[in-house]
C-alpha cells in the first residue's frame, strides 16, 4: 500500500506576539499604532488566519522579536516550548555585549532554546550607517555563527548597503532580509532599493522575506497592483527558491489584515510552477530555520 504524501503546508516566517501587561512594547505608544495597541496571542492568530494560499493552509510559524530585551526573547522560546504553532522563535541580544556568546549559550539552555534558530537587531533604528560593521557588532556576529544560528537583517531601503557588507564579511552566516528592505512602496520610489537589493542578492547565504510590504504603502490605497514591482523585483533577483512568505502580522492589520495579504500573494505566485510555490510558501523558511528539528521534538 502507498502511504500516502502529507498535505502540503503554509509556514508564516514573520509574525509577533506581545501581551502588555506582561512586557511593555514602547514603539506601540506611537498613536498611529493605536489599533494594535493591545494583547496579541497564537490563538488570536489561529482565529485571523483562515485563508488558504496556494490552497495551503496556516501550518507552522515563526516568532519575531519587538524590543530589544532579553527576557521577551526568554517569553517567546518558553511559549514555543508549549505552543505547537510556533516551530522558531528570532531573538535578541546585545550583539555589542562582551558576555555575547555566554547569553547566545545560556539563552540555548534554557526553557525552549532548542527553538532559538535566528537572532535580530533593531538596525532600522539606528543613526549610524556603519552599525553592522562596529567591531563589536561583528564580534556578535561571529558568535551567532559560531552557535550555528541565523540572523535576520531589519534595514530599511536607505541601509542595504550595510547589509550588502554584512554579506560581504559574513559568508558563512545565515542571512534573511526582513520585509524585503522595506521598499517605498508608497513613494514610488525603488529605484535606489533595487540597486541595493539586487548587490545583496549576489551572496548566496542571503535569503529574503515577502513580508511587511503592505505597510510601506499607502495603509488604506494599496492595491496588488502597487506590490507587483516589488515582487518582480524579489523574484528576479531572489529566484523563489530563496524567497519566504512572511505576514508582520499583527502590523498588518494596519494594512488590511492576514487574510488579505495571503489573498495578495495568492495572486503575485499564480505564474510559479508547483515547486517554486512550495519553496515560497514553506520549503524556503523550512530550511533556513530548521523547522523540521520542531517535528523531531514534538
Amino acid at each position: 500500500m502507498t502511504t500516502p504524501s502529507p498535505p502540503p503546508v503554509l509556514i508564516d516566517a514573520h509574525h509577533h506576539l506581545w501581551d502588555l501587561a506582561q512586557r511593555p512594547q514602547p514603539w506601540l505608544d506611537d498613536p498611529a499604532l493605536a489599533s494594535i495597541r493591545r494583547r496579541f496571542t497564537p490563538d488570536d492568530l489561529r482565529a485571523t488566519a483562515t485563508r488558504t494560499v496556494a490552497g495551503r493552509r496556516l501550518h507552522r510559524t515563526v516568532a519575531v522579536q519587538c524590543v530589544p530585551e532579553v527576557p521577551e526573547t526568554e517569553d517567546l522560546l518558553a511559549l514555543a516550548a508549549q505552543e505547537p504553532l510556533i516551530g522558531a522563535v528570532v531573538g535578541w541580544v546585545d550583539l555589542r555585549s562582551a558576555a555575547v556568546g555566554d547569553e547566545l549559550d545560556r539563552l540555548l539552555a534554557g526553557p525552549g532554546g532548542s527553538y532559538l534558530r535566528s537572532l535580530r537587531s533593531l538596525v532600522q533604528g539606528e543613526p549610524d550607517p556603519h552599525w553592522l560593521q562596529r567591531a563589536d557588532v561583528e564580534r556578535g556576529l561571529a558568535a551567532i555563527e559560531e552557535r550555528g544560528l541565523g540572523y535576520d537583517v531589519l534595514v530599511r531601503s536607505h541601509q542595504l548597503d550595510q547589509a550588502v557588507r554584512l554579506a560581504e564579511r559574513f559568508p558563512g552566516l545565515p542571512q534573511v532580509l526582513d520585509h524585503a528592505g522595506k521598499p517605498d512602496i508608497a513613494g514610488g520610489e525603488l529605484g535606489e532599493w533595487e540597486h541595493r537589493l539586487r548587490r545583496l542578492a549576489r551572496h548566496p547565504q542571503v535569503v529574503c522575506k515577502v513580508s511587511g510590504l503592505i505597510t510601506e504603502a499607502d495603509h488604506q490605497a494599496w492595491t496588488v497592483a502597487d506590490i507587483r514591482p516589488v515582487w518582480d523585483v524579489l523574484l528576479s533577483a531572489f529566484g523563489p527558491d530563496r524567497l519566504m512568505f512572511g505576514s508582520d502580522w499583527p502590523v498588518a492589520n494596519l494594512a488590511g489584515g492576514w487574510n488579505r495579504w495571503a489573498a495578495t500573494v495568492d495572486v503575485l505566485i499564480e505564474g510559479c510552477s508547483a515547486d517554486e510555490t512550495s519553496a515560497i510558501l514553506a520549503g524556503t523558511a523550512s530550511a533556513f530555520y530548521h523547522l523540521t528539528r520542531t517535528e523531531e521534538t514534538r
